[in-house]
Protein backbone atom coordinates (compact mmCIF):
# COMPACT_ATOMS: atom_id res chain seq x y z
CA UNK A 1 0.00 0.00 0.00
CA UNK A 2 1.36 3.54 -1.00
CA UNK A 3 2.63 5.63 2.08
CA UNK A 4 -0.04 8.44 0.80
CA UNK A 5 -2.79 5.99 0.72
CA UNK A 6 -2.05 4.52 4.44
CA UNK A 7 -1.67 8.04 6.03
CA UNK A 8 -5.27 9.15 4.20
CA UNK A 9 -6.71 5.72 5.75
CA UNK A 10 -5.33 6.63 9.31
CA UNK A 11 -6.30 10.05 9.10
CA UNK A 12 -10.09 9.31 8.08
CA UNK A 13 -9.80 6.47 11.00
CA UNK A 14 -8.72 9.14 13.23
CA UNK A 15 -11.96 11.99 12.24
CA UNK A 16 -14.62 8.84 12.74
CA UNK A 17 -12.81 7.93 16.33
CA UNK A 18 -13.50 11.85 17.00
CA UNK A 19 -16.71 11.97 15.46
CA UNK A 20 -18.36 8.75 17.46
CA UNK A 21 -15.99 10.26 20.93
CA UNK A 22 -18.17 13.16 20.75
CA UNK A 23 -21.70 11.57 20.29
CA UNK A 24 -20.82 9.08 23.00
CA UNK A 25 -20.08 12.39 25.20
CA UNK A 26 -22.82 13.62 24.45
CA UNK A 27 -24.83 10.42 25.63
CA UNK A 28 -22.93 10.31 28.34
CA UNK A 29 -23.85 13.72 29.80
CA UNK A 30 -27.20 12.45 29.82
CA UNK A 31 -27.08 9.52 31.32
CA UNK A 32 -25.36 10.94 34.46
CA UNK A 33 -27.63 13.90 34.77
CA UNK A 34 -29.67 13.08 38.17
CA UNK A 35 -33.15 13.63 37.55
CA UNK A 36 -33.71 14.06 41.91
CA UNK A 37 -30.65 16.37 42.00
CA UNK A 38 -32.43 18.16 38.92
CA UNK A 39 -36.01 18.70 41.28
CA UNK A 40 -34.24 19.99 43.98
CA UNK A 41 -32.08 22.60 42.06
CA UNK A 42 -33.15 25.97 42.91
CA UNK A 43 -34.34 28.41 39.39
CA UNK A 44 -31.18 30.02 39.65
CA UNK A 45 -29.43 26.88 39.49
CA UNK A 46 -31.12 25.58 37.10
CA UNK A 47 -30.39 28.19 34.37
CA UNK A 48 -27.14 28.08 35.59
CA UNK A 49 -26.64 24.22 35.09
CA UNK A 50 -28.80 24.59 31.58
CA UNK A 51 -26.20 27.46 30.80
CA UNK A 52 -23.29 24.73 31.46
CA UNK A 53 -25.00 22.43 29.32
CA UNK A 54 -25.54 24.85 26.40
CA UNK A 55 -22.30 25.82 26.21
CA UNK A 56 -20.84 22.18 26.54
CA UNK A 57 -23.39 21.15 23.77
CA UNK A 58 -22.26 23.96 21.66
CA UNK A 59 -18.10 23.50 21.78
CA UNK A 60 -18.80 20.07 21.12
CA UNK A 61 -20.94 20.42 18.03
CA UNK A 62 -18.25 22.93 17.06
CA UNK A 63 -16.01 19.97 16.89
CA UNK A 64 -18.31 17.52 15.50
CA UNK A 65 -18.77 20.23 12.85
CA UNK A 66 -15.09 20.55 12.42
CA UNK A 67 -14.67 17.11 11.87
CA UNK A 68 -17.08 16.79 9.01
CA UNK A 69 -15.34 19.41 7.48
CA UNK A 70 -12.00 17.93 7.58
CA UNK A 71 -13.14 14.81 6.71
CA UNK A 72 -14.97 16.56 4.00
CA UNK A 73 -11.90 18.10 2.79
CA UNK A 74 -9.79 14.80 2.90
CA UNK A 75 -12.43 13.50 0.44
CA UNK A 76 -12.15 16.18 -1.56
CA UNK A 77 -8.19 16.43 -1.77
CA UNK A 78 -8.36 12.68 -2.50
CA UNK A 79 -10.75 13.10 -5.11
CA UNK A 80 -8.65 15.97 -6.54
CA UNK A 81 -5.29 13.49 -6.25
CA UNK A 82 -7.18 11.08 -8.37
CA UNK A 83 -8.03 13.40 -10.90
CA UNK A 84 -4.81 15.05 -10.98
CA UNK A 85 -2.92 11.18 -11.09
CA UNK A 86 -5.29 10.55 -13.90
CA UNK A 87 -4.05 13.35 -15.78
CA UNK A 88 -0.62 12.78 -15.67
CA UNK A 89 -1.29 9.48 -16.81
CA UNK A 90 -3.30 10.67 -19.86
CA UNK A 91 -0.26 13.23 -20.71
CA UNK A 92 2.54 10.29 -19.68
CA UNK A 93 0.01 7.96 -22.11
CA UNK A 94 0.39 10.86 -24.99
CA UNK A 95 4.32 11.27 -25.13
CA UNK A 96 4.72 7.66 -25.03
CA UNK A 97 2.96 7.36 -28.46
CA UNK A 98 4.32 10.88 -29.67
CA UNK A 99 8.23 9.46 -28.87
CA UNK A 100 7.15 5.94 -30.48
CA UNK A 101 7.37 3.41 -26.96
CA UNK A 102 3.71 2.10 -27.05
CA UNK A 103 1.61 0.26 -29.64
CA UNK A 104 -0.41 2.40 -31.54
CA UNK A 105 -3.78 2.02 -33.61
CA UNK A 106 -6.13 4.45 -35.69
CA UNK A 107 -7.10 4.55 -39.61
CA UNK A 108 -4.19 5.96 -42.10
CA UNK A 109 -2.83 4.61 -45.30
CA UNK A 110 -0.09 1.39 -46.11
CA UNK A 111 2.30 2.18 -49.24
CA UNK A 112 4.37 -0.46 -50.88
CA UNK A 113 7.42 -0.59 -52.44
CA UNK A 114 8.85 -2.76 -54.68
CA UNK A 115 12.29 -3.44 -56.36
CA UNK A 116 11.82 -3.40 -60.40
CA UNK A 117 14.27 -3.81 -63.17
CA UNK A 118 14.14 -0.12 -64.26
CA UNK A 119 14.38 1.17 -60.56
CA UNK A 120 15.27 0.24 -57.15
CA UNK A 121 13.94 2.10 -53.97
CA UNK A 122 17.12 3.22 -51.74
CA UNK A 123 17.27 4.43 -47.79
CA UNK A 124 17.03 8.06 -49.32
CA UNK A 125 13.89 7.41 -51.11
CA UNK A 126 12.48 6.14 -47.85
CA UNK A 127 13.75 9.30 -46.13
CA UNK A 128 11.60 11.12 -48.23
CA UNK A 129 8.58 9.70 -48.14
CA UNK A 130 9.02 9.92 -44.26
CA UNK A 131 9.47 13.16 -44.39
CA UNK A 132 6.52 13.47 -47.02
CA UNK A 133 4.00 11.83 -43.79
CA UNK A 134 5.29 13.77 -40.99
CA UNK A 135 4.72 17.24 -42.95
CA UNK A 136 1.40 15.50 -43.86
CA UNK A 137 0.80 14.93 -39.84
CA UNK A 138 1.05 11.76 -39.53
CA UNK A 139 1.19 10.33 -35.88
CA UNK A 140 3.40 7.13 -35.94
CA UNK A 141 5.07 5.81 -39.00
CA UNK A 142 6.61 2.18 -39.57
CA UNK A 143 8.70 0.66 -42.03
CA UNK A 144 8.38 -3.34 -42.58
CA UNK A 145 7.11 -2.89 -38.68
CA UNK A 146 10.18 -0.78 -37.58
CA UNK A 147 8.80 2.03 -35.75
CA UNK A 148 10.16 5.47 -37.07
CA UNK A 149 10.56 7.98 -34.14
CA UNK A 150 12.97 10.93 -34.41
CA UNK A 151 16.52 9.15 -33.14
CA UNK A 152 15.50 6.43 -35.88
CA UNK A 153 17.98 6.39 -38.92
CA UNK A 154 17.84 5.03 -42.41
CA UNK A 155 20.88 3.52 -43.92
CA UNK A 156 21.91 2.03 -46.92
CA UNK A 157 24.75 -0.71 -47.02
CA UNK A 158 26.37 -1.86 -49.98
CA UNK A 159 28.00 -0.76 -53.19
CA UNK A 160 27.79 2.60 -54.30
CA UNK A 161 26.26 1.56 -57.64
CA UNK A 162 23.63 -0.62 -55.64
CA UNK A 163 22.97 -0.48 -51.84
CA UNK A 164 22.29 -4.69 -51.24
CA UNK A 165 20.08 -3.67 -47.95
CA UNK A 166 19.04 -1.02 -45.71
CA UNK A 167 19.14 -0.51 -42.20
CA UNK A 168 16.31 0.65 -39.79
CA UNK A 169 16.89 1.34 -36.40
CA UNK A 170 19.73 -1.50 -36.64
CA UNK A 171 17.58 -3.97 -38.42
CA UNK A 172 17.85 -4.99 -41.78
CA UNK A 173 14.82 -4.57 -44.39
CA UNK A 174 14.76 -5.79 -47.77
CA UNK A 175 12.06 -4.65 -50.71
CA UNK A 176 9.32 -4.83 -50.38
CA UNK A 177 8.81 -2.10 -47.99
CA UNK A 178 5.37 -1.91 -46.13
CA UNK A 179 5.21 1.81 -44.90
CA UNK A 180 2.46 2.40 -42.65
CA UNK A 181 0.91 5.32 -41.53
CA UNK A 182 -1.77 6.48 -38.57
CA UNK A 183 -3.18 10.04 -39.63
CA UNK A 184 -5.68 11.77 -41.57
CA UNK A 185 -6.49 9.73 -44.69
CA UNK A 186 -7.49 12.32 -46.81
CA UNK A 187 -3.99 14.41 -46.24
CA UNK A 188 -1.62 11.70 -46.20
CA UNK A 189 -2.95 10.48 -49.21
CA UNK A 190 -2.88 13.89 -50.76
CA UNK A 191 0.20 14.60 -50.10
CA UNK A 192 1.54 11.75 -51.80
CA UNK A 193 -0.59 11.48 -54.95
CA UNK A 194 0.10 15.21 -56.26
CA UNK A 195 0.26 15.65 -59.82
CA UNK A 196 4.33 16.33 -60.69
CA UNK A 197 5.52 16.78 -57.04
CA UNK A 198 4.05 13.98 -55.26
CA UNK A 199 5.97 10.55 -54.05
CA UNK A 200 3.82 8.14 -55.43
CA UNK A 201 3.51 10.40 -59.17
CA UNK A 202 7.21 9.72 -59.12
CA UNK A 203 7.47 5.81 -58.41
CA UNK A 204 3.99 4.72 -59.80
CA UNK A 205 5.61 1.89 -60.97
CA UNK A 206 7.39 1.05 -57.21
CA UNK A 207 4.50 1.43 -55.24
CA UNK A 208 0.88 0.98 -54.62
CA UNK A 209 -1.07 2.75 -51.88
CA UNK A 210 -4.39 1.93 -49.62
CA UNK A 211 -6.59 3.28 -47.08
CA UNK A 212 -6.65 1.33 -44.00
CA UNK A 213 -8.75 1.58 -40.94
CA UNK A 214 -8.14 0.55 -37.24
CA UNK A 215 -4.22 -0.61 -38.37
CA UNK A 216 -1.82 -1.41 -35.80
CA UNK A 217 1.83 0.20 -35.63
CA UNK A 218 3.83 -1.33 -32.88
CA UNK A 219 5.96 0.29 -30.52
CA UNK A 220 9.98 1.07 -31.01
CA UNK A 221 11.97 -1.70 -29.53
CA UNK A 222 15.74 -0.91 -29.38
CA UNK A 223 17.17 1.34 -26.30
CA UNK A 224 17.13 4.81 -26.24
CA UNK A 225 20.68 6.22 -24.80
CA UNK A 226 20.73 10.24 -24.20
CA UNK A 227 24.91 11.03 -23.43
CA UNK A 228 24.18 14.58 -24.05
CA UNK A 229 20.58 15.63 -23.29
CA UNK A 230 19.54 16.59 -19.79
CA UNK A 231 16.16 17.67 -18.26
CA UNK A 232 17.09 21.75 -17.96
CA UNK A 233 16.79 22.49 -14.04
CA UNK A 234 14.71 25.36 -12.40
CA UNK A 235 16.75 28.44 -11.66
Amino acid sequence: MKKGKRIMIVTIGIICFVLTYVMFMQFRTVEQTNITEIESLTESDLREKVALWRTSYEEMNEKLTESKDKLSEYRNKRASNQEASELLDKELLQAQIIAGLTDVQGDGIVITLTDTDESIIGYKDLLTLINELRLAGAEAISINDQRIINMSYVVGIGMDDGMSFILINQKKITAPYVIKAIGDQKYLESALTTKTVGFLDQYSENATLQKQNNMKIWKYDGNINLKYATIKEEE
